[in-house]
């Protein structure tokens, strides 16, 4: 029997599905979280062989006693993991301090972490990427954007989301964010791409194969959405295109991923852009060495009738599923924001989209920023139909 070390295993809120799948199929699940047991969702304890309480995941030594004491009692661990961005580094720091072998480990995080390091394994494979600049001084930036032009955009090099993520216009914006921005943190600066982001979500197995593919498109930028307190639209995709397709199995082989749930980021050109390409092009963005955060998993489950869950616990356990998807449809998720004046009200939705949504319920603080408020999930045949929920849910009074 294997033993399943789960990092966090309480969040996301769906995560204790990944649980469920583990036990099903046969594995010792182990979970290390900072939340107290009994405030354990009753599902997620259900699929839980023990559970180890730390009082901060952030204390790298308390999880590796976690790790230790889990060891101790059960023998060798034959997987550790999280799923999940913020804990990638720690993950991959036990992993190389235990010999657990079956996933990244501390010497392959500058290539999966930092988005400079990432641009080689792209062009490797043929895939353009945005013209950057490591940020070091005003003069270094404004050197860059003679080249480049205005709008600009900067963000941590090595950064989950799009926190502190900013588009600068002028080189007053530019002395804005060169006073704010954090002491001690490397800034990337890259050229602006006028696109919408397209993305490839996979299940790998040991041998580099994907065992299941798909895609979403977000067609609002993400850093506007937090920036701006805006509302959150993207929505998983009916059939994934063959270039997405191809790109994202391109990237899988120059990055050597094996073993692991993908949730990799392109930029889809939304006009010619020089020394980028021609409208439609696929343009590097970023890899996410996890699933697409949130309630994606979820999304892709309604959208393709499957169970990714289950298809990535098949991976762990066998390196393979026998999981097939079924029809497939559009899954829309809609994020409102509070505060705005909607010309439906939340009942309204409901009643007008009946047992096409999916999902109709409030977002975790922590996840509201990029997310949304309240969201409705829904699926749809056409993208006609779609579009005309993003209208219906997210049109405001004057």
């Amino acid at each position: 029997m294997k033993n399943v070390v789960f990092i966090s295993p309480n969040f996301p809120t769906n995560y204790w599905q990944f649980c469920r799948e583990l036990k099903k199929n046969g594995m010792n699940v182990l979970g290390i979280g900072d939340q107290p047991y009994e405030e354990l969702n009753p599902e997620l304890k259900e699929n839980l062989h023990e559970y180890y309480k730390v009082s901060n995941l952030e204390n790298y030594d308390e999880v590796y006693r976690g790790v230790a004491f889990l060891i101790f009692k059960y023998g060798p661990i034959d997987w550790l993991e999280s799923n999940n961005e913020y804990w990638l580094e720690r993950d991959a720091r036990l992993r190389t301090a235990f010999h657990i072998t079956s996933g990244f480990q501390e010497e392959d995080i500058p290539r999966i972490k930092y988005k400079s390091k990432m641009k080689e394994y792209y062009r490797n494979v043929g895939i353009s990427t945005a013209r950057y600049y490591l940020v070091e001084d005003r003069e270094g930036c404004l050197e860059f954007i003679d080249k480049v032009g205005y709008p600009v955009v900067v963000k941590p090099d090595n950064g989950v989301g799009a926190s502190q993520t900013y588009k600068l216009s002028s080189d007053a914006e530019l002395d804005d964010f060169l006073q704010k921005k954090t002491p001690g943190v490397s800034y990337i600066m890259e050229e602006f791409v006028y696109a919408e982001v397209n993305s490839y979500d996979a299940i790998i197995d040991s041998h580099g194969e994907p065992l299941f593919e798909t895609g979403n498109v977000t067609p609002m930028s993400i850093m506007d959405i937090v920036n701006n307190q805006d509302n959150s639209i993207y929505y998983i995709l009916k059939e994934l295109p063959s270039d997405t397709r191809q790109a994202g199995r391109a990237t899988v082989k120059s990055f050597g991923v094996k073993s692991r749930f993908v949730h990799f980021e392109f930029f889809r050109l939304l006009k010619d852009q020089k020394g980028l390409g021609t409208k439609g092009s696929i343009i590097a963005l970023e890899v996410n060495m996890r699933p697409c955060g949130g309630f994606t998993p979820d999304m892709i489950d309604f959208a393709h009738s499957t169970n990714v869950y289950k298809i990535w616990a098949d991976m762990v356990a066998f390196d393979k599923t026998e999981i097939e998807s079924g029809p497939h449809a559009y899954c829309a998720y809609a994020g409102r924001r509070d505060g705005k004046k909607f010309l439906l009200n939340d009942s309204q939705v409901a009643e007008k989209y009946g047992n096409r949504l999916k999902m109709n319920q409030r977002i975790p603080e922590v996840l509201a920023g990029a997310m949304g408020n309240q969201m409705f999930v829904a699926l749809f045949d056409t993208k006609e139909e779609m579009d005309l929920f993003y209208k219906d849910v997210l049109s405001c009074r004057e």
